[in-house]
């Protein structure tokens, strides 16, 4: 009797260690995944702050293109919007896809005033659009990079979350899957190119 109790405490002690290391593990990941996202967070932020910027330079020269501007504008505010809550909580799934819509509608904005831009020689040759272009294309590259740092974390997080016995610890403590940072139309996936 006493064998068959040295056991039972035997597995349960191997148990909760299983349980505790698995746990430790998939707060790591999530971690890693959280601050990846801040990292997006921080190019994200660059980009909306030099957006104003490429608007009050262009407005000199396009004043006729205001509905150009202003979307410009009204897309950069509400991507912002919606930055500051998917990086309030980068594991709410909703969250992050509002992120996601709110990007591509500020990639399509800006990707309309580049197009317009091309068409005002005197606006192209500007030092100061020069230089903003300049930074705009460099803030994308980091975008770029610091998204693909962040799904690769997520995708190592989802990973452990769904593997048996894993998948246990998490439903047992609500670990949620992450959302990739991906871009689901075609046309979105092309880097905004920013030359003058």
């Amino acid at each position: 009797m006493g064998a068959v109790i040295a056991v039972l405490i035997v597995v349960g002690v191997v148990l909760v260690i299983g349980v505790v290391l698995t746990y430790n593990k998939l707060v790591t990941l999530r971690n890693r995944f959280k601050n990846a996202f801040a990292q997006i967070d921080v190019q994200l932020k660059r980009r909306y702050d030099l957006i104003p910027n490429l608007v009050d330079t262009a407005k000199a020269y396009i004043k006729h293109e205001r509905e150009t501007l202003e979307a410009v504008v009204k897309a950069r505010n509400q991507a912002s919007s919606a930055e500051q809550k998917a990086a309030d909580n980068p594991d709410d799934p909703a969250a992050m896809k509002n992120l996601l819509d709110s990007e591509s509608q500020l990639g399509g904005a800006l990707g309309r005033l580049l197009v317009t831009v091309e068409r005002y020689p005197d606006l192209k040759a500007n030092e100061n659009m020069a230089q903003l272009s300049e930074e705009l294309a460099s803030t994308e590259n980091k975008i770029a990079f610091a998204r693909q740092a962040y799904n690769d974390a997520v995708m190592a997080y989802n990973t452990k979350r769904e593997m048996f016995p894993s998948n246990m610890v998490a439903g047992m403590f609500n670990f949620k899957e992450a959302v990739m940072f991906e871009i689901e139309d075609e046309k979105e996936r092309d880097a905004v190119k920013v030359s003058f």
